[in-house]
C-alpha cells in the first residue's frame, strides 16, 4: 500500500467534539492525528457538514478541518 499522507500520523485515543458554525456539535473519538489531519470516529457521519472545527479540550486543541473520506463510523479529516 502506498502512503499518501503528507505527515506521519500518531495513534491516540482522545475524546473530541466536532463543532459547527451554527452552534451545534457532535462527540467524537480521535484515533490518530498529525500536523495535517486526523482520523476520528463518530456515532454516525451522516449529516456532518463539509467543514467543521475539531476540538480536543484536554489538549486545548482547536482546528478547522474538512472531511476527506468516511466509511461506517470512521472519518478522515484534513486541517485547513
Amino acid at each position: 500500500m502506498i502512503e499518501r499522507r503528507i505527515a506521519t500520523r500518531h495513534r491516540v485515543l482522545k475524546q473530541g467534539t466536532l463543532a459547527f458554525g451554527s452552534g451545534g456539535g457532535v462527540d467524537c473519538m480521535v484515533r490518530n492525528i498529525s500536523s495535517s489531519g486526523a482520523r476520528i470516529e463518530t456515532a454516525s457521519p451522516m449529516g456532518l457538514p463539509p467543514s467543521f472545527t475539531l476540538v480536543i479540550k484536554t489538549d486545548h486543541f482547536l482546528r478547522r478541518c474538512h472531511r476527506v473520506w468516511s466509511k461506517d463510523t470512521k472519518v478522515g479529516v484534513a486541517f485547513d
